[in-house]
């Protein structure tokens, strides 16, 4: 239990507020014997001397094994039932030319949702059949690059975009493969599901138009239907969900075989990852074996084949690999009363470091919880709670809504925040002109950019009232 009583009900006082909890952070980050948090044998004093904080530092090692592991654990599992999957790296998540590099050299496959995701993932070497292209809104010249150069997927959203994509296939001689987007009616998030019969959002299609759009996309000769597209939700720690989804679209999905092939289903992504001591997310490998006896149960039920299984994993795999690294600047003990009596009933310390939610934006966005560590050292001094903020002209400019550090953090401390992969450098913004950090992947302790960071030159560079004729 927590002897604070702002501190939420999850939250436990640790016995030692500088330890790393394995299930956050990458497999190789660990403190040297003097404290210093070390990531894949990097010096976080070091590194932070070299390329300054706000920085993201990448352990090399720790995402390309995760992505194998995915890579592998399914095509067991499926290998098993007598069926196959396509793993999708979802870009989304973070993708740089290097990123897509590592992807493709370990065996898996790109989502993009952009022009530009489409861009940096073929500049990064990734052969466009290995590639899929999603979106609610895809521009008709997104659509005419993707067809164009040859990409292995497009998911179609709409039935506008059947028109649009089998033009697109028509004119450059193509027969376009394509996946269709349903709403299957279940969200999931973390332990809980929620089943409906019909969805109000924006993607996709609903599963009682399915069969007449599927019809559509036939009668197209420049498409090839490959099968039915979904995504139940983020941050998911079990497989009920996935259960009732796949149960729904294998209905679907039969029903669809007596107008032609339909060789794959894409049960999309979602796979939780640990952000504080007390997740649960479950392992990839009993991931993979619990999803797919979920498939092998649906198709028996049906007396259908095992159709070809895609997935598409990102939090999962960069997620825990990535950890920020901030200065601390100013901190400050805040009193908190008790809204009835006016007494005071105890002490929120705010850490205040150098970045904030430009750099990080989920817990502002989402109330997501981060955890916090002291980064240059360790210390014996009791544990305080405390909450990482930013530097922005915002009060919801949190990093870390409660956690326990050293009651002796100080200005100058470096502090390092984990499982940062995941959408903080790939949501990041330029509020209040801060330039956005860089990206520096670690390997055996060598240090290198994989994505430069901004500068105030860069940020002036855009700005066209500074041009003159």
């Amino acid at each position: 239990m927590s002897d604070n009583p702002l501190a939420p009900s999850w939250l436990v006082r640790p016995h030692d507020a500088n330890a790393l909890a394995p299930s956050v952070w990458s497999q190789n980050a660990e403190r040297a014997a003097d404290g210093e948090l070390l990531i894949a044998g990097a010096s976080a004093i070091a590194i932070a001397a070299e390329y300054g904080t706000p920085v993201y530092v990448i352990d090399e090692a720790d995402v390309r094994t995760r992505a194998r592991g995915i890579r592998d654990s399914f095509d067991a599992e499926f290998a098993a039932i007598g069926s196959s999957v396509k793993v999708y790296y979802a870009g989304k998540a973070f993708l740089s030319t290097q990123v897509a590099a590592w992807m493709i050299e370990d065996g898996l496959n790109i989502d993009v949702c952009s022009g530009g995701e489409l861009a940096v993932a073929l500049a990064g070497g990734a052969p466009p059949e290995r590639l899929g292209l999603h979106g609610n809104n895809k521009s008709v010249a997104e659509i005419d690059r993707a067809v164009g150069v040859g990409i292995g997927a497009i998911v179609l959203d709409s039935l506008i975009e059947i028109e649009r994509v089998a033009e697109a296939a028509a004119r450059h001689g193509r027969v376009q493969p394509v996946r269709l987007r349903v709403n299957s009616g279940v969200h999931a998030h973390t332990h809980e599901y929620l089943a409906t019969a019909r969805e109000d959002q924006k993607f996709g299609i609903p599963l009682a138009e399915v069969a007449a759009t599927v019809a559509s996309i036939r009668s197209h000769d420049s498409l090839e239907f490959l099968g039915l597209h979904s995504h139940i939700g983020s941050q998911i720690f079990e497989s009920d969900g996935f259960a009732e989804a796949t149960s729904r679209l294998f209905a679907v999905h039969a029903e669809l075989l007596a107008g032609g092939p339909v060789p794959e289903l894409n049960l999309g992504g979602g796979f939780g990852i640990a952000y504080t001591s007390v997740d649960d997310a479950l392992p990839i490998p009993e991931l993979a074996r619990r999803l797919a006896a979920i498939v092998a149960t649906a198709a028996a039920e049906r007396g259908i084949p095992v159709p070809v299984i895609a997935i598409e994993p990102g939090r999962s795999i960069i997620g825990p690999s990535m950890t920020t690294l901030y200065t601390v600047g100013t901190i400050k003990d805040v009193v908190v009363s008790d809204a009835s009596t006016g007494s005071a009933t105890a002490v929120r310390k705010y850490v205040s470091v150098d970045g904030g939610m430009s750099d990080n934006i989920r817990p502002a966005l989402y109330a997501a919880d981060y955890s916090a560590r002291i980064a240059n050292r360790s210390s014996t001094a009791a544990p305080a709670l405390v909450r990482v903020a930013g530097k922005h002209c915002e009060s919801g400019d949190i990093l870390v809504h409660a956690d326990y550090l050293p009651g002796d953090v100080q200005p100058g401390d470096l502090l390092a925040i984990p499982a940062t992969g995941a959408y903080g450098w790939a949501m990041a913004s330029n509020y209040n002109y801060l330039a956005r950090p860089p990206v520096v992947a670690v390997k055996t302790g060598r240090t290198r950019v994989i994505v430069r960071g901004e500068t105030e030159a860069d940020l002036l560079s855009r700005d066209a009232g500074l041009d003159t004729e």
